[in-house]
């Protein structure tokens, strides 16, 4: 089970572990490092490699976004694949177009040679770091429609299948296959995880009269009148955060409909605020801001300006992505029927004016915000992906 050492008193257990884990990122700390020592002293995973993981994973690793990168880790220092291993883009695209695999019979493919898992993996990375061409048909690289053990849309009795299906259901590992690749920040988001994000934005103040003991100021006042006590009151703490959650909804939303629906939610449930109110728009705010997504029950934008105090912290959800004249011209909202004297950029800033802490979270990848209208609507908010580590940024920023 990797090289365990530390025999008679010499160097500490899977010291090369920890040191491969901080190169890869995680932020293991000595603290957590020193528990996983001694629970291993402890005996508790008993020369098992499945709980020796477990145990590896509930100690060390602080938070869920993490366990795909320390399962990449881990397999690398038992295993000997290379950590973080890809494939490379052109890869990628060339096994999404594959060819009509050839008619083989029975006995040509009986007589295919077949590898170890080992061995497998071994040549796998081999032909990654090699291999600069689209392939298909032949019996060494990674490609579709042949006899190589590595791609898809082929004929082996065993082998690594990367893309594709499985078609034959003979392959031996499915390349590149981890169990948490759901929790990294650049993908899918969960209700907790967003609650835990925004958690972040929670501000204490002290309101009121003075109606609770401050210990501190007692100690002091009672210490400087040489020991005669005086007791020294403070206003309670309260809640002091107001949150605004403004979200584009319909048109190319749709397809990021849940999503959205999930911050939703984490917003709504949230407790750490002292106001929460939302509403929606569609593209762009003018006029009005809408209480429901069908935008049917709203109040006028200038009234919620006048409403919320300029310290409320604005959180606003879209695309950003629309015709530029809906931005920039009067009359131009994507509604027939809507008759907007005031451009909806004008608005934007207006809002942007009033409310001192705003961010923008974008469900669309940075790489493709070169759309003039997202580029406008960054330069008025800043803009951050709808994901983990880019809610995490707005919420920093926003406090």
């Amino acid at each position: 089970m990797g090289p365990a050492r530390a025999e008679g008193g010499g160097e500490p257990l899977f010291l090369d572990f920890f040191f491969l884990l901080r190169q890869a990122g995680l932020p293991v700390s000595t603290t957590e490092w020193l528990t996983f020592v001694e629970a291993l002293a402890k005996g508790l995973v008993a020369a098992d490699l499945h709980r020796f993981y477990a145990l590896a994973r509930a100690t060390l690793v602080k938070n869920e976004k993490h366990y795909d990168l320390f399962d990449q880790a881990f397999t690398h220092y038992f295993v000997g694949t290379a950590p973080g291993l890809e494939l490379k883009k052109a890869l990628e695209e060339w096994l999404a177009t594959p060819i009509d695999p050839p008619q083989l019979s029975p006995e040509a493919l009986s007589m295919m040679e077949r590898y170890g898992l080992d061995e497998l993996r071994r040549m796998f990375e081999e032909r990654l770091r090699e291999q600069t061409e689209r392939h298909d048909g032949g019996n060494k690289w990674v490609g579709t429609g042949g006899t190589s053990p590595f791609g898809h849309g082929g004929q082996n009795p065993a082998g690594v299948r990367v893309g594709g299906s499985g078609g034959g259901r003979s392959a031996v590992q499915i390349a590149a296959r981890r169990r948490f690749r759901d929790y990294r920040t650049d993908l899918v988001l969960d209700v907790r995880q967003l609650g835990l994000a925004l958690r972040k934005l929670r501000r204490l103040g002290r309101d009121g009269a003075p109606a609770e003991v401050d210990i501190d100021a007692t100690i002091d006042h009672t210490a400087r009148n040489a020991g005669d006590l005086e007791i020294a009151f403070r206003p309670p703490r309260h809640n002091k955060l107001k949150v605004l959650l403004l979200m584009d909804v319909g048109g190319s939303m749709d397809p990021f409909a849940h999503l959205v629906s999930r911050l939703f939610t984490a917003a709504h449930k949230a407790t750490h605020f002292r106001e929460f109110h939302a509403y929606y728009f569609h593209n762009c705010v003018y006029e009005r801001v809408y209480e429901d997504a069908r935008l049917s029950k709203g109040m006028l934008t200038v009234d919620l300006l006048r409403w919320l105090q300029p310290e409320t912290r604005v959180i606003w959800v879209g695309d950003a992505h629309m015709a530029p004249y809906e931005l920039t011209a009067e009359w131009g909202a994507i509604d027939y029927t809507h008759q907007n004297p005031n451009t909806g950029l004008e608005w934007l800033q207006r809002m942007a004016r009033h409310f001192t802490h705003t961010a923008w979270l974008n469900p669309i990848e940075r790489r493709f915000w070169r759309h003039p209208t997202i580029a406008m609507i960054g330069e008025v908010f800043p803009m951050h992906e709808l994901t983990l580590e880019g809610l995490e940024e707005a919420v920093e920023a926003l406090r």
